[in-house]
């Protein structure tokens, strides 16, 4: 007799099937409202994917793990660099005291280091050596009374570099003023190539040769050891009776601004030798001499400035110009009554604000009659520092200006922050001179 009903082996096979059916109905489904080319909805609260396949589709070998965790990595490493900057100056600076922070924010003459126990220069002996283990400055200037010939140059600038770096793991700025034409201390002391004045290159127009001037003027002095170039000019000729005269490129501001571009990139070209632009924020329309007047004022709006002295300079400074030199004139339109490198105005609202310049900011020689004849070494310096200045060339008194500096910090005046945000331009244009370590 035949028995009726469902095997177990049915039941296995039916509800196998009905699995299957399913699973193929919601592939159907999935095919039908999500394509490979359409984005899924989201839901409320969430961020839709892209229609990019996981990389552990599109390559099963991948580590996907692995991959990701060396990308976090790589992003990290690059915005930690990019906050730091130069990881030779972030280790630098958190090693520096306050005291060889301060001493960096000067450059001196040779015999100003020597707390002038002799009246000129010619060799880095034991007194040079003595002075920068104690008074690690950021540089030194050379004149034409200190480069006697090749040799003597030569050996004098890198012991002095030695020195420095033996004493305090920092090298120097070894600057000098080597405009071409009337101002170069080089080839009037040591028969480098000398040149017309800048003026000629201004009316002349040529750029390319220009630029080709800056390489040469470069090469020369990087032969010696120098690696900052106090030059090129970048005033514009508004004034004839201003103190410049054919140091000048032109009258027209925008001549200017092609040249001291042009002279700019010719002299950083190599990578040796850092170009300033001065006399910020213009001494061209001066009709005094900051080197012997009490002081010197320029009246001109603030229209005026823009058009023709901010034009000229933001030539050079697109053109990555390591240093801007600011001049001890008064500009009227500042309305503060001071010499501009002791001005916040001029510094930080016009050369840093207005014209975004990032790099250092050096005054013009503090033994000036528009600096030394009204304020002490000290009252200048502090006020430079305050005004957003990075370096105080040649103060009168270097350890007056330091002391003045230092106190001011001690006592919060200035705070620290401060001096580290000069000393962290400085560090990173010498880590790029190879003056660090």
């Amino acid at each position: 007799m035949q028995r009726t009903g469902t095997k177990p082996g049915d039941l296995v096979i039916a509800a196998t099937a009905a699995i299957l059916t399913v699973y193929i109905l919601v592939l159907t489904l999935s095919v039908k409202y999500i394509s490979p080319t359409q984005e899924p909805m989201s839901a409320p609260g969430m961020t839709a994917e892209t229609d990019t396949a996981p990389a552990e589709l599109q390559d099963p070998s991948a580590e996907p793990e692995t991959e990701t965790a060396a990308a976090a990595e790589e992003t990290t490493e690059a915005a930690t660099e990019a906050v730091s900057g130069d990881p030779a100056v972030e280790q630098a600076l958190p090693d520096m005291t306050l005291e060889e922070k301060i001493y960096q924010l000067f450059i001196v003459s040779p015999e100003s280091l020597v707390d002038n126990a002799v009246s000129c220069v010619t060799e880095s002996g034991d007194m040079t050596k003595t002075a920068l283990a104690s008074k690690p400055v950021g540089g030194i200037i050379y004149f034409a009374q200190n480069l006697e010939n090749r040799q003597q140059t030569t050996d004098m600038i890198a012991n002095a570099q030695h020195y420095a770096k033996d004493s305090h793991g920092i090298g120097l700025f070894i600057a000098v003023d080597e405009e071409g034409g009337q101002v170069a201390r080089v080839a009037d002391s040591l028969g480098t190539t000398a040149y017309s004045p800048m003026a000629t290159y201004g009316k002349q127009g040529d750029t390319a040769q220009v630029r080709e001037i800056g390489a040469d003027i470069a090469s020369d002095i990087a032969e010696y050891g120098f690696n900052l170039d106090f030059a090129p000019v970048a005033d514009v000729n508004l004034n004839s009776g201003n103190e410049l005269g054919s140091r000048i490129f032109s009258d027209d501001p925008e001549v200017v601004s092609e040249m001291t571009a042009a002279m700019v990139e010719g002299l950083q070209e190599s990578g040796k030798v850092s170009a300033t632009l001065k006399h910020f924020p213009g001494l061209g329309a001066e009709s005094g001499n900051t080197h012997y007047d009490a002081t010197a004022r320029i009246d001109r709006t603030k229209e005026q400035l823009m058009q023709d002295e901010f034009t000229a300079f933001r030539g050079g400074i697109e053109a990555g110009a390591d240093f801007v030199m600011v001049g001890h004139q008064i500009m009227s339109c500042a309305g503060d009554d001071l010499p501009s490198d002791l001005s916040g105005v001029v510094v930080n609202d016009w050369l840093r604000g207005e014209l975004g310049f990032e790099g250092i900011v050096v005054t013009d020689s503090h033994t000036m009659n528009t600096i030394s004849g009204t304020y002490s070494a000290g009252t200048a310096a502090r006020m430079s520092i305050q005004a957003g200045v990075d370096i105080v060339l040649i103060p009168k008194d270097l350890q007056a200006a330091y002391q003045a500096v230092y106190d001011a910090v001690e006592s919060g005046e200035i705070p620290e922050s401060r001096i580290d945000e000069s000393v962290r331009r400085i560090l990173t244009v010498k880590a790029r001179h190879g003056l660090i370590g």
